[in-house]
């Protein structure tokens, strides 16, 4: 039965542009919140964006994600799914960073996230740049071993390296993550690939461990649905991480982002794909790299909340599912 309490605010008692705005307008449930322990999904802001290397602003992507996403109506258009009313969803507000200290905001983090584990509730996460990956597989999946995970992204993020040694940023993450045993290499599938190289050491890495990683010229080539065909056979069915970097789209659409790259997907070629993540057994996903700075508009952030909550969709019917077992 619908807890009413868990239902976001319609825009036909308070209009989209009134109130205090919270993620698709839900209840602000913090963690020392009474309803804390009947929370299912939970939607987290992570301001930060101390590992870009290049457009920065990304901290500032929750707030703006926020006031765009009253606009999100309960029913899905296509499948007509009513996330809210299969699992109670709230905003637990944001991991407060620690804006001068990468290593701090790594353990606030994880410990944020290992609180969110313990509690079983399932993280649906808004950043924030991509580095902030990393430490949500290692609070969420840091003791139970590794997952699989669905990349969608411009870019690999499985670089060694930057300025020397510097081994945390947003072009690491998923190297640190594999190597850390939070991700099944074999079980990783990354699309939409592009871009000008430095080299194509991140790429061969990858590959060397197992990970698919599809070109945007092949998803184009052999459309969206025998694609991810492809990637719900890789991941199977054990549990899965999603991460959906804002930059998979192409800068026409979504241009409020730190890395552009030229020649993506259009935003319904993007709702597509994740719709056809349903049925992946889902512990975990973010939604990340949108810069609001960089897209006063609010366009960009418009993009990245409709496609957190197409995420939402499936990632409801992936809790139902396990709360039924």
């Amino acid at each position: 039965m619908t807890d009413a309490f868990f239902q976001p605010v319609s825009g036909f008692d308070l209009p989209r542009f009134a109130g205090v705005p919270t993620f698709m307008r839900l209840p602000h449930v913090d963690p020392q919140h009474g309803r804390i322990e009947d929370v299912d999904v939970g939607l987290v802001g992570i301001p930060w964006d101390g590992g870009t290397t290049n457009r920065p602003g990304a901290r500032h992507g929750p707030r703006q994600l926020r006031d765009l996403s009253t606009m999100i109506r309960a029913c899905h258009p296509v499948t007509r799914i009513d996330p809210f009313s299969m699992v109670n969803c709230a905003d637990l507000g944001d991991v407060g960073p620690n804006p001068v200290s990468l290593e701090d905001t790594f353990n606030r983090v994880v410990g944020f996230y290992e609180n969110l584990c313990a509690r079983g509730i399932t993280p649906l996460s808004l950043g924030g740049d991509h580095f902030l990956s990393y430490p949500v597989l290692k609070g969420l999946i840091g003791q139970t071993g590794p997952v699989g995970m669905v990349h969608f992204d411009a870019h690999t993020d499985l670089m060694d390296c930057y300025f020397g040694d510097f081994k945390l940023t947003h072009g690491t993450p998923f190297r640190r993550a594999i190597e850390g045993g939070l991700l099944d290499p074999k079980r990783v599938v990354q699309i939409g690939i592009r871009g000008t190289a430095y080299d194509f050491e991140d790429i061969e890495w990858g590959e060397a461990q197992g990970v698919r990683i599809i070109r945007i010229e092949e998803l184009m080539d052999r459309g969206v649905a025998d694609v991810m065909a492809e990637a719900r056979q890789i991941v199977g069915d054990g549990e899965t991480y999603v991460s959906f970097d804002v930059d998979f789209i192409d800068p026409a659409f979504a241009p409020g982002t730190g890395t552009p790259e030229i020649g993506g997907p259009d935003t319904l070629t993007a709702q597509r794909c994740v719709r056809l993540l349903d049925g992946v057994k889902i512990i975990g996903a973010d939604v990340v790299e949108v810069s609001p700075p960089v897209d006063p508009s609010g366009a960009t952030a418009w993009v990245g909340i409709s496609i957190a909550f197409e995420i939402l969709c499936v990632m409801a019917g992936s809790v139902q599912r396990r709360k039924a077992s």
